[in-house]
């Protein structure tokens, strides 16, 4: 009659995930629940230890990693300016040292060259390096 042991540990565990949010403490409490199972089918101690340990180490190594990347998507998502760089765009006033236009994604940007002796004449194909405040830094885009 050990199984109402592993629903506590199960249960602790369970509580124990709610301060750390890895997911490791309730893949543990999952194999506790398995374990629970086994001893409440009757099987001997060492069974439902080998059988919690495997349903958790199992857990830990392919659900963990999988259900990580799905909570967790917005933290890796690039958004505002960050997204813009790489992308390319088209020169619609000349850029040079000082100022200069170009067409970004729908909309008209300032610009300056990434090397500074560069004049890029309207109509040249751009990717974007880095952004500086409301500036793009762009490179002439390579064919």
């Amino acid at each position: 009659m050990s199984w109402p042991w592993w629903i506590v540990a199960a249960m602790v565990l369970a509580i124990a995930e709610l301060f750390t949010g890895d997911l490791i403490f309730l893949m543990i409490a999952v194999g506790s629940v398995a374990a629970a199972a086994a001893a409440f089918l009757g099987a001997p101690i060492l069974l439902q230890a080998l059988l919690g340990g495997a349903v958790a180490l199992l857990l830990l190594t392919f659900v963990r990693p999988l259900a990580l990347k799905m909570l967790r998507p917005l933290s890796e998502t690039v958004t505002n300016t960050a997204a813009l760089v790489g992308t390319g765009g088209m020169v619609v006033e000349r850029v040079h040292a000082q100022d200069g236009r170009i067409k970004l994604g729908g909309e008209i940007w300032s610009a300056r060259p990434s090397d500074p002796t560069l004049d890029l004449a309207p109509g040249t194909s751009v990717q974007v390096i880095r952004i500086d405040g409301a500036t793009a830094i762009v490179a002439p885009k390579e064919s």
